[in-house]
């Protein structure tokens, strides 16, 4: 009776670990589809691809199916609304100059506040529909910018903007691959407002540099200038505010920067330059 109760806890032990094992296997293989489905979700998520790709099994592709739906839908209305954006700016901005081309040149009270009030809404029509668009982009899927050939573009434009000025603009610290998550779109009117304030307040020196800091690209921009005092810098990022009213605007100020970076989940921040002159950091998702 002693052997067999050993031989019959023995052969029971062995049989328990290999259920254990066949059940491990089962759930392993089992979920593996799942697995799959979690590493495409976050390739789109990422920015490294516009749907769900892979092989999954018969009884997953009507999900994977109607998720590529949904994206290809969001994509179109994503389309549509810049289309529309576009035609509204368009519809809005030709009556606008035609009213400033009325009042140029006149000298009379009427005129200038015309022309004020031209100026005015213009840039209130730049401002909602770069909120709106940026609005609707960041709530779509699939978006990866590489940061290195939109700031060479950016720093091409401006040498030939301010090409009347000995200014030096440098390219300090950054990874090749450092990428955005969104529209190249936007990161071009960001970074490209906040170059050209840095160029516009740069004596001789503009410096841009780029890190990647756990989930967020920190890009700072730093200038010569004469700076922004502490107490004033709340004030500059509040919209229509600008440092000096004497100074040509971009069309967009640090306000709509500022906005579309909130959009993304990122924001501005202004501090003192080891230049002298004011450090913008612009915080942005960044992409894998």
């Amino acid at each position: 009776m002693a052997r067999f109760s050993g031989a019959l806890w023995r052969a029971l032990a062995l049989l328990g670990v290999g259920l254990a094992l066949a059940v491990l296997v089962q759930v392993v293989v089992g979920l593996a589809p799942l697995r799959r489905l979690r590493v495409a979700l976050g390739r789109v998520r990422d920015g490294r691809s516009e749907r769900l790709q892979g092989n999954f099994p018969v009884e997953l592709m009507p999900l994977v199916e109607d998720f590529n739906g949904v994206l290809a839908h969001n994509g179109e209305v994503l389309r549509r609304a810049r289309t529309q954006a576009g035609n509204l700016a368009h519809a809005l901005k030709t009556p606008l100059s035609v009213l400033a081309n009325a009042a140029h040149g006149r000298q009379d009270e009427e005129s200038r506040m015309i022309t004020e009030q031209v100026e005015v809404a213009r840039r209130q029509v730049d401002y909602h529909l770069a909120r709106a668009q940026a609005a609707a982009v960041t709530h779509g899927a699939g978006a990866r910018t590489l940061l290195a050939p939109v700031i060479a573009g950016l720093l091409r434009t401006m040498r030939r903007i301010h090409a009347e000025r000995p200014l030096e603009l440098q390219v300090g610290v950054m990874p090749e691959a450092l990428a955005f998550r969104g529209e190249v779109q936007d990161l071009q009117e960001m970074l490209g407002n906040l170059l050209d304030n840095a160029c516009k307040w740069a004596t001789q020196r503009v410096e841009l540099a780029a890190q990647r800091d756990g989930e967020m690209l920190r890009i700072t921009i730093d200038d010569d200038g004469s700076g922004v005092a502490a107490a004033q810098r709340d004030a500059v990022l509040g919209r229509g505010v600008r440092a000096d009213e004497q100074t040509p605007g971009s069309g967009l100020g640090l306000a709509i920067v500022d906005e579309l970076a909130r959009l993304y989940g990122g924001h501005v921040d202004l501090a003192a330059s080891p230049l002298h002159g004011l450090r913008v950091t612009l915080s942005l998702p960044a992409a894998v």
